[in-house]
Formats: C-alpha cells, structure tokens, sequence
C-alpha cells in the first residue's frame, strides 16, 4: 500500500488575509474557493488549504505559535531575500540557523494568524562543518 500526504488543512480566522499572505509572499496559485470559509492553495506537491475555524472558537484570543505543527516550505534558493521581505512587511522571523552536519539553513516565521512556518534552503556546503 502506498499512501501520501496530498492536503494540510489550517483552520483559521480570516480566510481571505491568510490567502493573500500566502499568495503574497509565497506565490501559492488557488485552485478551489469558497470565499471567506475556504481556500486550497497549491504548495508544491502538498496542498494547503486554509479553512474558517468553527462560530464557537472566532472570538477566543489568538495564541501566536502556540499550536503544534510547523509549516516547512523548502527552496533551492533566494531565503535571505525572502525573510528580508517579511521582516519589510512586518512578518516576525527568526534569525537564520545552520546546524553542524545539516544540510540546510532555516528560519522561522509566524504568518497573521501565529501559525509558525520555516523557511528551508538546501546549505550544502553545512555538510562537512
């Protein structure tokens, strides 16, 4: 049996704000919409679709990073420029962080909502380190 991660579903509070973030920043193309309560936005080989969170939990206070998934989003390259981007447009980002043995540079960010997202970049010259 083969099975594979098609779809990631975030439930949120403002569709259309986190669409735009997304589409912004990332360049993510739509592929199906219900405006205001749903959006798929194609991210590589794994969809992400952004869903309005249930009448009971719009009102509660946002807790930025407090969930427990982080989006990963790789690139082979152009981070630096992209984290300045955000940082420009007031996203909070992370410093970059290159392990030892690791072939990547990251950084965090968190989008409107306090999702937190990585940014990933193949550091192959980090391998021997």
């Amino acid at each position: 049996m083969s099975i594979a991660m098609t779809r990631l579903i975030l439930y949120v509070r403002d569709v259309t704000a986190l669409k735009s973030f997304y589409q912004t920043f990332f360049g993510f193309d739509v592929l199906e919409e219900i405006e205001g309560e749903w959006v798929v936005l194609k991210a590589g080989p794994v969809e992400l679709a952004l869903h309005l969170v249930g009448r009971p939990y719009r009102d509660r206070p946002l807790a930025p990073g407090s969930g427990n998934a982080k989006l990963v989003f790789s690139m082979p390259s152009g981070m630096a420029a992209l984290r300045e981007q955000l940082l420009r447009a007031g996203v909070q980002m992370s410093a970059p962080k290159r392990y030892d043995g690791f072939a990547y540079t990251m950084c965090d960010g968190q989008d409107p909502e306090g999702n937190v997202f990585q940014l990933s970049q193949s550091d192959p010259d980090n391998l021997g380190a």
